[in-house]
């Protein structure tokens, strides 16, 4: 099975590329052009693992102008991870390659499928196309997205459902809700967090700490991609992807504390726009359709990741 992953040197996208190369029946391509917020040696060490890899070739090309029928010739599925990701730099004049990465290029992508028939292709939105909800939430639920990165995921999925309907593209759509582990974005809490911890600075807190997410380990996330594969009734179908157990940012900096061994100190800043105060995954259509069961425990999720940055900032 020839599998094309566009973001694939991104933190998702790497991990995905690695889980789909253990079968040795799969060919995997990765797409990637070191844009967002993550650094481009970053970017690169994801790729560390992959590149010595017979069946996997990177392409190092821009969605926006790449020439795209010749990358899909002979693909059979299409996981669609690349974007400009993150809430608060999505607004004002930063919102412009969110347009052009999360529309256009999609739009692009879905356009020269037209002529490349697929098995499915995987569109990867997020938990943001929801707003602000109370309690668990089901992916019937009202869509109101808070930001313009919000807006563009939820354009791209409405994108996704035209050209399904208009051309045939066999569509499913997995709604991300907070991933976090090994790879994560510097830019994201997790990652900030912990590599504040690591320096002894004061870990910045932005509102007052109480607001909650839905938080998805790396490999349980991983695992409900890797299993959309050979399921052609999921066509069509949008999923929720959430974790084993929600909490709040302060019990996230009480676990840092536990696994590190040492105090935090809190400096706390003013509530960015755009972010909810909670987010709660219904799965219940994952475990059904996917026989999805996230399994990694937050301290264990957030253990790995401290692991992870402590090497990767040792002796900074």
């Amino acid at each position: 099975m020839k599998i094309l992953v566009t973001g694939a040197a991104g933190f998702i996208g790497s991990h995905l590329c690695e889980e789909l190369l253990k079968d040795k029946t799969h060919e995997v391509i990765g797409i990637d052009d070191f844009i967002g917020p993550t650094s481009f040696s970053l970017k690169f060490k994801n790729l560390e693992a992959l590149l010595p890899e017979k069946r996997f070739t990177f392409i190092k090309e821009n969605l926006l102008t790449a020439d795209l029928s010749p990358l899909l010739e002979g693909v059979d599925i299409i996981f669609h991870l690349a974007a400009i990701p993150g809430v608060r730099s999505s607004w004002g004049d930063h919102f412009h390659p969110y347009a052009a990465h999360n529309i256009q290029a999609l739009q692009r992508l879905l356009e020269a499928c037209r002529e490349h028939p697929l098995q499915t292709f995987v569109f990867a939105s997020t938990s943001s196309v929801y707003g602000e909800k109370q309690g668990k939430v089901s992916e019937n639920a009202a869509l109101s997205p808070l930001s313009p990165y919000g807006v563009t995921k939820l354009t791209g999925e409405k994108l996704c459902h035209v050209y399904q309907q208009s051309f045939g593209i066999p569509i499913v759509i997995l709604r991300f809700f907070t991933v976090y582990g090994p790879r994560q974005r510097p830019d994201m809490a997790f990652h900030r967090l912990i590599k504040q911890h690591l320096q002894q600075k004061p870990l910045t807190i932005f509102g007052n700490g109480q607001q909650s997410r839905d938080f998805t380990y790396i490999g349980d996330c991983v695992k409900a991609i890797y299993a959309v594969l050979g399921k052609p009734h999921l066509i069509g179908e949008t999923v929720n992807i959430g974790g084993a157990e929600r909490a709040s940012v302060l019990k996230v900096v009480s676990l840092i504390e536990d696994i590190s061994g040492k105090k935090a100190t809190l400096h706390f800043s003013d509530k960015i726009a755009g972010e909810p105060s909670k987010t709660w995954a219904d799965i219940s259509k994952a475990k059904q359709l996917l026989h999805y069961d996230p399994a990694t425990s937050l301290k264990d999720g957030l253990a790995n990741e401290f692991a992870y940055l402590s090497s990767l900032y040792q002796g900074e």
